[in-house]
């Protein structure tokens, strides 16, 4: 059974229904239904036309559910209106999807999970143990996303910044469970730009290459972390590396920069060093001010007040971190780095201490743990 062809082919199918005038929880309650008897039918009797055998099964099953449900007897005019057999059509709505599921009445968590369900194709099982939360707890959250945009018709173009930032929280939610989020959020950011031309859809797809291009290095052997300068570059996948900063490099010549443009070219930058030693801080730098001038987010001016600080001299970070709120998430492992720069070690170690408290996972918080010990005995 070729669970990728299944899961590629999801978004086409639901669409096919709704477009034809299913709403948005029946239509996938169908389609739900027409996988599992795909999986049942099909290693024994494969159809021709895939993609066409699961739009007939999941409007039947659509048909069936609304014909049993008596409170939707006006559906029943509609629903006997059934086309006939044959090729499904060419017509890709994939992207209405994408704006359907990060529908701005839905929390991010609720669009995350609706996304990957419509359009990535995962189980509720799937996504919950990606998300380390029980099964049931993962069905009421969609099924509440699921009737808070049934209904929904869109008569004007979509929000693409709120689908790019769904998709953006996909990639960030990592490697729990037995589903690859990251590379989850790629093949789905890849699905996106075949069907819209956006260069902030570019630089977000460039972003994820260039960032998990790196993936293989971010770990050592015992599952500590590798902090970025400690990497192994040999490990970094060249292929991915080539490929995001020519997708970056296209949508830059557009001269329509964004934010995730102007996070890839830092990106790009890390990736384009030989050694840590010889990443070219100044032009990062330029590049985090671009971003604060997009964004003006607090953690942009965060992470830019590492770059100056290698760029200009650890004194330089620290007074362009003193300008921050100290509430700001990892406030304390920035200024735990400069100090340790600048040669504060007593500092630096009680600074990674507090940082490792405040840590949002595991394996961070070790890995501050172990930094703030080895400080202390290098006291």
């Amino acid at each position: 059974m070729d669970e990728a062809l299944l899961r590629g082919l999801t978004p086409g199918v639901l669409a096919v229904l709704i477009r034809r005038g299913a709403d948005f929880a029946a239509a996938e309650d169908a389609v739900q239904d027409a996988l599992v008897e795909a999986v049942r039918v099909w290693p024994d009797d494969p159809p021709r036309d895939p993609k066409g055998w699961l739009v007939t099964v999941a409007w039947r099953k659509f048909l069936d559910a609304t014909r049993a449900d008596a409170a939707r007897r006006r559906r029943e005019d509609r629903a006997e209106e059934e086309p006939a057999p044959g090729p499904a059509p060419a017509v890709d709505d994939t992207l209405r999807l994408y704006f359907l599921c990060a529908h701005p009445s839905l929390t991010p968590s609720s669009a995350v999970a609706l996304t990957l369900r419509a359009v990535g194709g995962l189980t509720t099982r799937q996504i919950a143990r990606a998300y380390l939360v029980p099964e049931a707890t993962m069905a009421q959250r969609i099924s509440r996303a699921k009737r808070t945009v049934s209904g929904v018709r869109f008569d004007r173009p979509g929000d693409v910044a709120t689908v790019l930032r769904v998709l953006y929280l996909v990639f960030n939610e990592g490697y729990s469970g037995d589903v690859d989020l990251a590379a989850e959020a790629v093949r789905l950011t890849r699905q996106l730009a075949a069907v819209i031309d956006h260069p902030e859809v570019a630089g977000l797809l460039a972003l994820m290459l260039l960032h998990h291009a790196r993936r293989a290095s971010r770990t050592a052997p015992d599952g500590s972390l590798v902090p970025l300068a400690e990497q192994d570059r040999g490990l970094w996948d060249t292929e991915l590396i080539a490929e995001g900063v020519g997708i970056l490099q296209a949508a830059l010549a557009r001269d329509r920069l964004g934010e995730f443009q102007a996070q890839a070219a830092i990106a790009a930058l890390h990736a384009d060093a030989p050694t840590a030693a010889e990443t070219d801080w100044a032009q990062i730098v330029e590049w985090y001010d671009e971003l604060v001038r997009l964004t003006g987010s607090p953690v942009v001016r965060l992470n830019r007040a590492v770059a100056v600080g290698e760029a200009d001299g650890p004194r330089a970070g620290l007074a362009a971190l003193a300008e921050l709120d100290d509430s700001l998430p990892r406030y304390a492992a920035v200024a735990a780095h400069l100090h340790e720069r600048d040669g504060d070690l007593a500092t630096a170690a009680r600074l990674y201490a507090e940082a490792a408290r405040k840590a949002g996972n595991l394996a961070e918080r070790d890995h501050l743990t172990r930094r703030a010990a080895r400080l202390n005995a290098r006291r």
